[in-house]
This record gives C-alpha cells, sequence and structure tokens, in this order.
C-alpha cells in the first residue's frame, strides 16, 4: 500500500530534543492568524516560537492577537510580499482561506488555489524548512458516513472547498517530494472549543470533533517533528468514534490528544462509551486466551 508519508532519514521521525529547542527558537509565520486556529494556536505557542503573524487590513481581532507575536500585513494574491514575509523563517503555519463549504468557485480559486500556491512557492523562495497546510475533512467528506477514512486512501471531496483542499495536499506532496521543502498537510475536522461539545447540538459532531487544545497539540508536533518530508496527518480529538483515522499521527508525529466529544457531551457522558463497548477480543473482562493452557 502507498503511504501517505515520506520521511528524509531512515528509521522514524523524531523531535528535537529541549537543549536543541533552547539554543535556537523556531520563526513561525502563521497565515490567516486573526482566524480561530490562528488566534488560539498564537496565544498558546508564544512562548515556544518565534511568531510572526499575517493578518490583512480587513480582518477582525487583529488587537487581540498583536502581544503574541509580530503582526504583519499581507495578501495571498501579493507572492512578493509573501517572499518577503517567509524571509527568516523556519515554519509557515498555513491557515489562511475560504473556510466556507459554500463558498463560490471565484473565491476558491483566489483563496485556497492560488493562495496556497503563492504561499508555497514563497516558502521555497526564502529557503524555510516547512510548510504546514491546513486541509480538511472535507478533502475526504464524500465517503459514507459510516466509512472511516485512512491517510492512504483516496481523496474523496464532498464539496468544492473539499475540492480545492486536495489541491493543496497535491502541490503540498509535489513541494516535498520534487522541491526539497517539508510539507504536512492536516486534515482538520469540527474545531471547536470543548464548552461546544458539552452542547445538545454538538452530538452530530461526535466523530469528527477536534478540541482547540488537541489541534494546537497536533500542530506543536508537525512543527516539532524532524526527518518527516511529506505527510498527511489527521486533525481530530481521541473521540470515541472517529470518522478519521488518527494512527499516522499518532505514531509519525507523536500525536497525544487528550479529548473525546462523547465525554464531554451530557447525554453521550452518561453511556461511559468508552469502558462499555467491547473489543471483541480477549482483553475483555472475563475472556481468556485458549494459548495459555499450553504456555
Amino acid at each position: 500500500m502507498t503511504q501517505s508519508f515520506t520521511v528524509t532519514e531512515a528509521g522514524t521521525a523524531s523531535a528535537r530534543t529541549g537543549t536543541d529547542q533552547q539554543q535556537q527558537q523556531r520563526r513561525v509565520l502563521v497565515t490567516g492568524a486573526a482566524g480561530r486556529i490562528g488566534s488560539y494556536f498564537a496565544e498558546h505557542a508564544q512562548n515556544k516560537y518565534d511568531l510572526r503573524l499575517m493578518v490583512r487590513e480587513s480582518d477582525k481581532g487583529i488587537d487581540k492577537i498583536g502581544p503574541f507575536g509580530e503582526v504583519v500585513f499581507g495578501d495571498l494574491g501579493d507572492l512578493d510580499r509573501l517572499k518577503e514575509l517567509c524571509a527568516g523563517i523556519d515554519t509557515v503555519l498555513h491557515l489562511a482561506a475560504d473556510p466556507s463549504p459554500s463558498a463560490l468557485w471565484s473565491s476558491l480559486l483566489e483563496n485556497n488555489i492560488v493562495g496556497t500556491y503563492n504561499i508555497f512557492a514563497a516558502a521555497k523562495s526564502a529557503g524555510c524548512r516547512r510548510v504546514i497546510f491546513a486541509s480538511s475533512i472535507h478533502a475526504v467528506s464524500g465517503y459514507p458516513k459510516d466509512v472511516q477514512v485512512k491517510t492512504s486512501e483516496p481523496v474523496n471531496p464532498g464539496d468544492m472547498y473539499g475540492v480545492s483542499k486536495c489541491f493543496g495536499e497535491a502541490l503540498a506532496r509535489y513541494m516535498a517530494e520534487q522541491e526539497g521543502l517539508s510539507a504536512i498537510a492536516i486534515r482538520i475536522g469540527a474545531f471547536q472549543p470543548l464548552e461546544a461539545a458539552r452542547r445538545e447540538w454538538s452530538m452530530g459532531m461526535m466523530d469528527a470533533f477536534a478540541s482547540e487544545r488537541d489541534l494546537n497539540h497536533l500542530i506543536h508536533c508537525c512543527i516539532d517533528v524532524e526527518n518527516v518530508r511529506f505527510a498527511i496527518l489527521h486533525g481530530i480529538s481521541d473521540n470515541t468514534f472517529k470518522r478519521l483515522d488518527i494512527s499516522d499521527a499518532r505514531a509519525l508525529v507523536g500525536y497525544s490528544p487528550q479529548d473525546d466529544l462523547t465525554a464531554e457531551n451530557p447525554k453521550l457522558a452518561d453511556l461511559n462509551l468508552k469502558k462499555r463497548l467491547s473489543s471483541h477480543s480477549m482483553q475483555d473482562e472475563g475472556q481468556k486466551s485458549g494459548l495459555r493452557e499450553d504456555v
């Protein structure tokens, strides 16, 4: 089976040691820094990374992120400006996009296709080490609801927004494999605070919930990991039911999510699903392996 990741050296990927991190703080450019994911990341990463926070002049919430890093203005359509902003940057966290599943093609073309190309080209031109591309569950939302999607399976977008994210994933792989720019695409699920998981309506996202702290943790893992040339990773929490398989994220970059929507939603929490569901193996209470009589 074709793998959805490649590493630059034999063996497993690894993160830098604490000593290495203390010696040189990574410089990270965040596009779409005033958005929900970007602003949360900036607030919780300000002491770990040297942040350059790219926004548009029309963005709301710019004042909120001001204390967390160097706020700069830029537009995804301005390649020369993006090259300037990528200068001296280790990792680009590319979050800026039209995030609407019902977005018109004209907007998707400008923001999600041309804009994504420009940020990758700028990062390559400036000599950045890595681009982390915010993909989406919509890149594979065309699969039936009862199918758990693995990163090694073909893309199957459920809308044109998802199509634009498939383009970004393909471009990320090209840039990594052919141009030498490390790239990690994170298919982000339903990004919400824990408070949202506790509301009745949240049951509809029980298999795709991505808490703020879990996604933030995954982004940190993707910045810090060494030896990864390319990867597609799934960005959801440790939900009892997972629309997206997170095995690769666990094994490749050390992702260790803490949250599960079924444990947060009051109606689902009462069911205690993690303990009550059977694993259908000998590890279930009361089951013994026939091998034990012979060893």
